[in-house]
Protein backbone atom coordinates (compact mmCIF):
# COMPACT_ATOMS: atom_id res chain seq x y z
CA UNK A 1 0.00 0.00 0.00
CA UNK A 2 2.81 2.00 0.90
CA UNK A 3 4.38 1.79 -2.71
CA UNK A 4 1.25 3.05 -4.53
CA UNK A 5 0.89 5.71 -2.49
CA UNK A 6 4.53 7.14 -2.91
CA UNK A 7 4.14 6.47 -6.46
CA UNK A 8 0.83 8.24 -6.95
CA UNK A 9 1.91 11.09 -5.12
CA UNK A 10 5.44 11.39 -6.74
CA UNK A 11 3.41 10.89 -10.40
CA UNK A 12 0.77 13.45 -9.93
CA UNK A 13 3.44 16.17 -8.07
CA UNK A 14 1.63 16.84 -4.90
CA UNK A 15 2.34 18.76 -2.24
CA UNK A 16 1.09 16.89 0.86
CA UNK A 17 -1.29 14.15 1.77
CA UNK A 18 -3.70 14.21 4.90
CA UNK A 19 -4.86 11.23 6.30
CA UNK A 20 -8.17 10.72 8.03
CA UNK A 21 -8.65 7.40 10.26
CA UNK A 22 -8.01 5.74 13.55
CA UNK A 23 -4.77 3.81 14.72
CA UNK A 24 -4.16 1.64 11.49
CA UNK A 25 -4.08 5.21 9.93
CA UNK A 26 -1.72 6.72 12.20
CA UNK A 27 0.31 4.16 11.43
CA UNK A 28 0.28 4.25 7.85
CA UNK A 29 0.80 7.89 7.76
CA UNK A 30 4.06 7.57 9.80
CA UNK A 31 5.13 4.66 7.03
CA UNK A 32 4.42 7.83 4.35
CA UNK A 33 6.75 10.09 6.67
CA UNK A 34 9.34 7.64 6.62
CA UNK A 35 9.13 7.43 2.79
CA UNK A 36 9.41 10.67 2.54
CA UNK A 37 6.57 12.14 1.60
CA UNK A 38 4.79 15.78 3.65
CA UNK A 39 1.59 14.30 5.72
CA UNK A 40 -0.79 15.13 7.85
CA UNK A 41 -2.90 13.32 9.67
CA UNK A 42 -6.48 13.59 11.31
CA UNK A 43 -8.34 11.67 14.36
CA UNK A 44 -11.40 9.79 13.31
CA UNK A 45 -12.64 6.74 15.04
CA UNK A 46 -15.73 6.03 17.29
CA UNK A 47 -13.22 4.37 19.49
CA UNK A 48 -11.58 7.26 21.18
CA UNK A 49 -8.46 5.43 21.42
CA UNK A 50 -5.91 7.83 19.18
CA UNK A 51 -3.10 8.49 21.40
CA UNK A 52 -2.26 12.41 21.83
CA UNK A 53 -5.31 13.92 20.96
CA UNK A 54 -8.36 14.54 23.91
CA UNK A 55 -10.99 13.18 21.76
CA UNK A 56 -11.68 11.80 17.99
CA UNK A 57 -14.72 12.75 15.98
CA UNK A 58 -16.89 10.47 15.04
CA UNK A 59 -16.89 9.27 19.10
CA UNK A 60 -19.71 11.59 19.83
CA UNK A 61 -21.60 10.31 17.46
CA UNK A 62 -21.11 6.61 18.53
CA UNK A 63 -21.69 7.73 22.16
CA UNK A 64 -25.18 9.00 21.27
CA UNK A 65 -26.24 6.28 19.50
CA UNK A 66 -25.15 3.65 22.00
CA UNK A 67 -26.63 5.80 24.61
CA UNK A 68 -30.21 6.06 23.05
CA UNK A 69 -29.71 2.41 23.22
CA UNK A 70 -29.02 2.31 26.54
CA UNK A 71 -32.17 3.99 27.24
CA UNK A 72 -34.24 2.19 25.22
CA UNK A 73 -33.91 -0.98 26.91
CA UNK A 74 -35.02 0.16 29.85
CA UNK A 75 -38.03 -0.18 28.96
CA UNK A 76 -38.08 -3.63 28.09
CA UNK A 77 -36.12 -4.32 31.02
CA UNK A 78 -38.38 -2.85 33.41
CA UNK A 79 -41.31 -4.24 31.62
CA UNK A 80 -40.55 -8.06 31.89
CA UNK A 81 -37.85 -8.14 34.73
CA UNK A 82 -34.70 -8.99 33.12
CA UNK A 83 -30.86 -8.52 32.08
CA UNK A 84 -29.83 -6.73 29.48
CA UNK A 85 -26.77 -7.55 27.99
CA UNK A 86 -25.82 -4.27 25.59
CA UNK A 87 -22.31 -4.83 23.60
CA UNK A 88 -21.02 -2.19 22.09
CA UNK A 89 -17.64 -1.53 19.90
CA UNK A 90 -14.24 -1.19 21.62
CA UNK A 91 -11.90 -4.00 20.86
CA UNK A 92 -9.12 -2.85 23.52
CA UNK A 93 -10.79 0.76 24.54
CA UNK A 94 -13.78 1.10 26.74
CA UNK A 95 -14.59 4.17 25.90
CA UNK A 96 -17.88 3.42 24.71
CA UNK A 97 -18.92 1.54 26.79
CA UNK A 98 -18.30 3.54 29.42
CA UNK A 99 -19.39 6.52 28.16
CA UNK A 100 -22.55 4.59 27.29
CA UNK A 101 -23.38 3.06 30.16
CA UNK A 102 -22.84 6.39 32.60
CA UNK A 103 -24.88 8.10 30.53
CA UNK A 104 -27.67 5.87 30.34
CA UNK A 105 -27.58 4.76 33.74
CA UNK A 106 -26.45 1.10 33.34
CA UNK A 107 -25.93 -1.19 36.15
CA UNK A 108 -22.99 -2.31 34.92
CA UNK A 109 -20.21 -1.81 32.51
CA UNK A 110 -17.57 -4.04 31.20
CA UNK A 111 -14.79 -2.78 29.50
CA UNK A 112 -11.20 -4.13 28.63
CA UNK A 113 -9.05 -2.16 30.15
CA UNK A 114 -10.88 -3.87 33.64
CA UNK A 115 -11.06 -7.14 33.94
CA UNK A 116 -14.01 -8.58 35.54
CA UNK A 117 -15.34 -12.07 37.35
CA UNK A 118 -18.79 -13.15 36.19
CA UNK A 119 -19.65 -14.52 39.99
CA UNK A 120 -19.33 -10.82 40.51
CA UNK A 121 -21.33 -9.32 38.02
CA UNK A 122 -24.13 -12.18 38.94
CA UNK A 123 -23.79 -10.40 43.05
CA UNK A 124 -24.42 -7.12 42.03
CA UNK A 125 -27.51 -7.80 39.82
CA UNK A 126 -28.57 -10.37 42.73
CA UNK A 127 -28.24 -8.10 45.31
CA UNK A 128 -30.58 -5.28 43.39
CA UNK A 129 -32.97 -8.00 43.16
CA UNK A 130 -33.19 -8.54 46.89
CA UNK A 131 -33.88 -4.99 46.62
CA UNK A 132 -36.81 -5.31 44.62
CA UNK A 133 -35.24 -3.70 40.99
CA UNK A 134 -35.33 -7.40 39.36
CA UNK A 135 -33.92 -5.88 36.11
CA UNK A 136 -30.54 -4.54 35.27
CA UNK A 137 -28.52 -3.11 32.07
CA UNK A 138 -25.28 -4.38 31.41
CA UNK A 139 -23.25 -2.54 28.89
CA UNK A 140 -19.88 -4.55 27.44
CA UNK A 141 -17.26 -3.21 25.62
CA UNK A 142 -16.68 -6.10 22.84
CA UNK A 143 -13.08 -6.64 24.08
CA UNK A 144 -13.84 -7.36 28.02
CA UNK A 145 -12.45 -9.86 29.45
CA UNK A 146 -12.76 -12.01 32.63
CA UNK A 147 -9.13 -12.31 34.69
CA UNK A 148 -8.52 -15.27 33.80
CA UNK A 149 -8.87 -14.25 30.14
CA UNK A 150 -6.70 -11.17 30.85
CA UNK A 151 -3.85 -13.36 31.96
CA UNK A 152 -4.67 -15.30 28.75
CA UNK A 153 -4.03 -12.43 26.95
CA UNK A 154 -0.71 -11.36 29.05
CA UNK A 155 0.86 -14.62 29.04
CA UNK A 156 0.41 -15.11 25.29
CA UNK A 157 1.66 -10.98 24.52
CA UNK A 158 4.92 -11.97 26.70
CA UNK A 159 5.38 -14.76 24.56
CA UNK A 160 5.40 -13.12 21.55
CA UNK A 161 7.08 -10.17 22.40
CA UNK A 162 9.74 -12.59 23.94
CA UNK A 163 10.34 -15.00 21.14
CA UNK A 164 13.66 -15.36 20.07
CA UNK A 165 13.02 -17.12 16.70
CA UNK A 166 10.80 -16.14 13.76
CA UNK A 167 8.54 -20.10 14.31
CA UNK A 168 8.55 -18.91 17.83
CA UNK A 169 6.94 -15.92 17.04
CA UNK A 170 4.76 -16.96 14.26
CA UNK A 171 3.24 -19.99 16.67
CA UNK A 172 2.89 -16.84 19.29
CA UNK A 173 0.96 -14.62 17.05
CA UNK A 174 -1.19 -17.70 15.74
CA UNK A 175 -2.50 -18.47 19.60
CA UNK A 176 -3.45 -14.19 19.75
CA UNK A 177 -5.68 -14.52 17.30
CA UNK A 178 -7.03 -18.17 17.80
CA UNK A 179 -7.97 -16.56 21.52
CA UNK A 180 -9.49 -13.20 19.64
CA UNK A 181 -11.41 -15.40 17.62
CA UNK A 182 -12.54 -17.72 20.29
CA UNK A 183 -13.33 -14.88 21.89
CA UNK A 184 -15.63 -12.98 19.57
CA UNK A 185 -18.49 -14.45 21.17
CA UNK A 186 -17.72 -13.78 24.54
CA UNK A 187 -21.02 -11.48 25.33
CA UNK A 188 -23.24 -14.47 24.69
CA UNK A 189 -21.79 -16.65 26.96
CA UNK A 190 -22.36 -14.20 30.02
CA UNK A 191 -25.22 -13.43 28.92
CA UNK A 192 -26.20 -17.14 29.00
CA UNK A 193 -24.01 -17.34 32.16
CA UNK A 194 -25.76 -14.07 34.38
CA UNK A 195 -29.29 -15.73 33.42
CA UNK A 196 -27.89 -19.13 35.07
CA UNK A 197 -26.25 -17.62 38.01
CA UNK A 198 -29.21 -14.52 38.64
CA UNK A 199 -32.33 -16.78 38.04
CA UNK A 200 -33.40 -14.22 36.00
CA UNK A 201 -34.45 -13.88 32.02
CA UNK A 202 -31.23 -12.35 30.52
CA UNK A 203 -31.06 -11.30 27.09
CA UNK A 204 -28.46 -9.78 24.82
CA UNK A 205 -28.45 -7.14 22.44
CA UNK A 206 -25.57 -6.28 19.94
CA UNK A 207 -25.01 -3.11 18.15
CA UNK A 208 -22.39 -3.88 15.65
CA UNK A 209 -21.71 -1.21 13.01
CA UNK A 210 -25.13 0.35 13.80
CA UNK A 211 -22.83 2.45 15.58
CA UNK A 212 -20.56 3.67 12.83
CA UNK A 213 -23.61 4.89 10.74
CA UNK A 214 -26.19 7.99 11.51
CA UNK A 215 -26.47 11.64 11.36
CA UNK A 216 -23.30 13.38 12.77
CA UNK A 217 -23.97 15.01 15.96
CA UNK A 218 -23.29 18.92 16.20
CA UNK A 219 -20.45 18.64 18.34
CA UNK A 220 -18.61 16.41 15.91
CA UNK A 221 -19.33 18.83 13.56
CA UNK A 222 -17.78 21.71 14.85
CA UNK A 223 -14.55 19.10 15.85
CA UNK A 224 -14.14 17.92 12.61
CA UNK A 225 -14.73 22.08 11.56
CA UNK A 226 -12.28 23.19 13.60
CA UNK A 227 -9.50 20.33 13.29
CA UNK A 228 -10.24 20.50 9.52
CA UNK A 229 -9.59 24.39 9.45
CA UNK A 230 -6.14 23.75 12.07
CA UNK A 231 -4.81 21.20 8.99
CA UNK A 232 -5.45 23.52 6.29
CA UNK A 233 -3.25 26.17 8.42
CA UNK A 234 -0.50 23.66 9.29
CA UNK A 235 -0.66 22.80 5.61
CA UNK A 236 -0.22 25.99 4.25
CA UNK A 237 2.86 26.59 6.74
CA UNK A 238 4.44 23.42 5.39
CA UNK A 239 4.09 22.04 8.90
CA UNK A 240 4.29 18.34 8.03
CA UNK A 241 4.70 15.35 9.78
CA UNK A 242 2.11 15.22 12.06
CA UNK A 243 -1.70 14.82 13.99
CA UNK A 244 -3.97 17.85 14.30
CA UNK A 245 -4.96 17.03 17.90
CA UNK A 246 -7.72 18.31 20.52
CA UNK A 247 -6.43 19.64 22.94
CA UNK A 248 -9.29 21.64 25.06
CA UNK A 249 -10.65 24.34 22.76
CA UNK A 250 -7.40 24.42 20.87
CA UNK A 251 -5.97 22.19 18.24
CA UNK A 252 -2.62 21.40 18.22
CA UNK A 253 0.11 19.50 15.86
CA UNK A 254 1.93 16.11 17.61
CA UNK A 255 4.49 14.72 15.77
CA UNK A 256 3.14 11.40 14.23
CA UNK A 257 6.04 9.49 15.99
CA UNK A 258 4.55 9.94 19.37
CA UNK A 259 1.20 8.63 18.03
CA UNK A 260 1.65 6.31 15.76
CA UNK A 261 1.52 2.46 17.30
CA UNK A 262 0.45 3.49 20.49
CA UNK A 263 -3.60 3.82 21.47
CA UNK A 264 -5.52 5.75 24.29
CA UNK A 265 -6.89 2.96 26.62
CA UNK A 266 -9.23 3.78 29.40
CA UNK A 267 -7.29 4.65 33.02
CA UNK A 268 -8.73 2.45 35.80
CA UNK A 269 -8.75 5.60 37.79
CA UNK A 270 -9.92 7.98 35.11
CA UNK A 271 -12.55 10.29 36.35
CA UNK A 272 -15.24 8.51 34.27
CA UNK A 273 -14.48 5.21 36.13
CA UNK A 274 -14.68 7.05 39.56
CA UNK A 275 -18.34 8.92 39.04
CA UNK A 276 -19.66 5.72 37.90
CA UNK A 277 -18.07 3.85 41.08
CA UNK A 278 -19.74 6.40 42.93
CA UNK A 279 -23.27 6.52 41.23
CA UNK A 280 -22.97 2.52 42.20
CA UNK A 281 -21.63 1.19 39.03
CA UNK A 282 -20.31 -2.37 38.98
CA UNK A 283 -17.41 -3.15 36.96
CA UNK A 284 -17.23 -6.74 37.85
CA UNK A 285 -13.56 -6.33 39.08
Amino acid sequence: MTDAVVDTYNRHGLDAVVCIGGGGTQKNAMRLVESGLNVVTLPKTIDNDIYGTDVSFGFDTALQIATEAVDRLHSTATSHDRVIVLETMGHRAGWLALGAGIAGGADVILIPEIPYSVETVAEAIRVRARKGKRFSIVTVAEGAMTNSESETVKRLVASKEGAESKDEKKKASSDLDLFHEQHVDHTLRLTQQLEELTGLESRLTILGHLQRGGTPSSADRLLASRLGTRCAELLSKRHYGVLVAARGDDAEPVPLEQVAGKKKLVDPNHPWVHSARLLGTCFGD
